[in-house]
């Protein structure tokens, strides 16, 4: 496109020509943007259209390089990081001693002690041991008595082979075809049918610590990061849901992504139950219902839960021919009242999410992530010179608005919460002119409650980062093995990924993790266990346990 000249509606006077200017230049904008849109359409349907002919399509190259290609905040966001501390020195396994070669050395060499140097190594090695057991006959009770195999060890295979294949497939993202090479070079050739067994069958035997690593980690803080991700199962689409906090993370795949799943990923193994309460009759009369289902809401018992069978009833008999798009807008109503009025104990009560739909309401409260919104505001391509312009300003003053929020949250006080909160109308108050931008700014303005959550709770993050770090995992997982093929593989998948993501943040080897549950050894503490004494310390619910803010003295 060919460069707009520079154009700064500010500096022109006639109001009526400044506003024809920039519907001009929003319009060029608009038409640049889908034609842009229409050309990579294009593109995809000659490609496709080449495929199906026999051909390829046309090669890709990296994008050059334009004044925005990268849209990561980091450099932005991040305050610069202290100098880590010395690594501690490893304990010394072994020592030895090595000596110059005598014929290298001149004749007036003098000896002058030694160097040390520590060097880290790895030693892998295959070992076949043959254990001999005795065994002993009772002619009284007709039974042989056979010495058993230490603990770990079951079949043919030891528990170090089982150890280095749960890790490589789960630690360290690795395909079974690849696992199995790996062990195969060391030695120790295994079937690959022995294999997948192994990396299926042995999470029965890690999934309920998996599942006590959930409940924990819910337990442990009244907020919480969500997220979700596309994945596949036996060549289906389904969702992978993360939620975290900065003691666990723990995934949960799922056939949808609406927001009564992700009630259901909130509250593991509690069945639904609904409620018609005043709540819910609120939400419902906001909702697009048709005159049908707004008539059988009179039929509903108020402020009496029903469970799913009563409800399924209640559908039949009122709503037999109701669409499942105003079953599902009445359920999740329901299902939130429910669950706001009936749940026991405090549960979460704030998500930290991005924008998605299927996270509204789900909590009494919700935080938006300050980093999809620097990135979608930064992903924006203007064409005029003063949009560029007002892109860059709007984004330095956005990301310095960002950081007071920062060091509030290291040291709140009232007076600097509402300072912040007027801030927060000057920052998206402004007017630019340019219209996408100005769509942005009011998006935010709407959401100002839920952007400005840490004002309430000075301890929740700006960010949604965690999550999406962890929903990263589950893609790479999915990039290597494309994806299970069963409900016990689907399981397999969420449980293990859970125990290796929550032992980092706990700061647990997940290889000595895997070897002390495989050898039975138990030295390794239950990670729930971890996780609520942690929690304990940290205390990351502080401001649902008033005071949360400080008065200036």
């Amino acid at each position: 496109m060919p460069t707009l000249p520079e154009i700064d509606p500010a500096q022109i006077a006639d109001p009526a020509v400044r506003q024809i200017v920039l519907r001009l230049l929003n319009l060029v904008e608009t038409l640049h943007a889908e034609a842009e849109r229409l050309r990579a359409e294009n593109q995809r349907l000659r490609d496709e259209l080449a495929r199906l002919q026999g051909g390829s399509g046309r090669p890709t190259f990296p994008a050059p390089r334009r004044s925005v290609t990268d849209y990561s905040s980091e450099q932005e966001r991040r305050a610069p990081r202290p100098a880590r501390p010395p690594r501690e020195s490893a304990p010394i396994d072994r020592t030895e001693s090595l000596a110059v070669e005598r014929d290298r050395l001149p004749p007036d060499a003098v000896f002058k002690g030694y160097a040390s140097v520590v060097v880290r190594d790895l030693v892998i090695r295959a070992e076949t041991v043959c254990f001999v057991r005795e065994r002993w006959y009772s002619p009284a009770t007709r039974q042989t008595y056979l010495a058993p195999l230490p603990p770990g060890y079951s079949g043919r295979i030891g528990p170090g082979v089982r150890t280095l294949a749960l890790t490589l497939a789960h630690g360290g993202l690795m395909s079974q075809a690849n696992v199995r090479a790996v062990v195969g070079g060391l030695g120790v050739p295994v079937s690959a049918g022995w294999l997948a067994g192994l990396l299926g069958d042995e999470a029965g035997r890690f999934r309920t610590e998996a599942q006590a690593v959930g409940a924990a980690g819910l337990a442990s803080s009244p907020w919480q990061h969500l997220d979700d991700t596309g994945t596949r199962v036996n060549g289906g689409n389904h969702h992978c849901h993360v939620v975290a906090n900065p003691l666990y993370t723990a995934y949960t795949t799922t056939p949808r992504k609406d927001r009564l799943t992700a009630r259901d990923v909130l509250h593991p193994g509690q069945p639904r139950r609904y409620l018609y309460d005043a709540a819910a009759a609120a939400s419902l009369a906001a909702a697009a219902l048709p005159a049908a289902a707004r008539r059988a809401l009179t039929h509903l018992p108020p402020d009496r839960a029903l469970d799913e069978a009563a409800m399924a009833r209640w559908f039949a008999a009122h709503l037999p021919r109701v669409g499942q798009q105003a079953r599902q807008v009445i359920a999740e109503a329901l299902v939130l009242a429910a669950d706001r009025a009936c749940r026991d104990g405090p549960g979460v009560q704030l998500l930290v999410t991005d924008e998605a739909p299927q996270f509204a309401g789900v909590t009494a409260e919700r935080a938006l992530c300050w980093v999809h919104l620097g990135r979608a505001i930064r992903q924006l391509t203007p064409q005029a010179p003063c949009f560029q312009t007002a892109q860059t300003e709007l984004l330095d003053r956005f990301w310095r608005y960002y950081r007071e929020l920062q060091a509030y949250s290291a040291q709140p006080r009232a007076a600097e919460a509402a300072r912040l909160a007027t801030g927060f109308d000057a920052l998206f108050g402004t007017e630019t002119g340019y219209a996408g931008l100005d769509k942005l700014l009011a998006r935010a303005r709407a959401a100002k409650d839920e952007f400005l959550a840490v004002l309430r709770h000075p301890e929740v993050p700006l960010h949604n980062n965690p999550a999406e770090l962890g929903a990263r995992r589950r893609v790479r997982k999915r990039d290597v093995s494309f994806g299970p093929r069963t409900a016990g593989g689907t399981q397999a998948w969420d449980t293990f990924q859970t125990l290796a993501a929550t032992t980092a943040k706990l700061g647990v080897s997940f290889v000595d993790y895997i070897r002390d549950r495989v050898t039975g050894a138990q030295a390794v503490p239950p990670l729930a266990d971890l996780i609520r004494q942690r929690a304990a310390a940290l205390n990351l619910g502080a401001s649902w346990n008033p005071p949360a803010l400080t008065p200036d003295q």
